[in-house]
């Protein structure tokens, strides 16, 4: 299946659009637990934690969903491939790890911190509460690098499947990207 021109580009846009989006609420997420780690104040501590889980079950793991299944269609309906290329199959590993980590580490984490500030308790694992935000932001400013600057070539499959668009002449391989 490959995408026609208009169908890419606006998959593109809302490929982009979602990955800049997941950057940005982490960011967020980031000053949120730093704050929470770093206050004083148990009602400073609630609201942001509690703001944390809103982002992280409301936006955050849409948003990661919808960039891994634009990523994925992008990937299946390009030249580029999903795994012809190593900082595609990269990007698209981390992509689904940093999913899985959003809907099975970072949300339950979020609860269990929320109820325990409820109750009056401290901030549970403090060094934890921003530690997910760090270890995502580290690996989306990671994916967004690998992005621009495509390194590390073709896979042995991509290497292959190159061979053999060469030997079948320069009409196979129109519309393949460079490099």
């Amino acid at each position: 299946m490959k995408l026609n021109r208009p169908a890419r580009r606006a998959l593109l846009v809302v490929h982009v659009t979602a990955s800049a989006s997941w950057l940005g609420l982490t960011a967020g997420l980031l000053a949120l637990a730093l704050t929470a780690t770093t206050t004083g104040s148990a009602v400073t501590v609630e609201a942001s934690v509690r703001a944390m889980r809103l982002f992280a079950d409301w936006i955050l793991l849409p948003v990661s969903l919808l960039t891994l299944l634009t990523g994925l269609v992008l990937a299946l309906g390009t030249p580029w491939g999903l795994a012809r290329h190593r900082w595609v199959y990269t990007k698209f590993w981390l992509t689904l790890a940093t999913t899985a980590a959003t809907a099975f580490a970072l949300r339950p984490g979020l609860n269990t911190a929320v109820t325990a500030v409820s109750g009056g308790d401290p901030l549970p694992g403090t060094g934890d509460v921003p530690a997910g935000p760090v270890v995502s932001l580290t690996a989306y400013v990671f994916m967004t690098a690998i992005s621009l600057l495509k390194p590390w070539g073709p896979t042995r499959r991509g290497r292959r499947l190159r061979d053999a668009d060469r030997r079948r002449g320069p009409r196979a391989t129109a519309g393949q990207p460079a490099g």
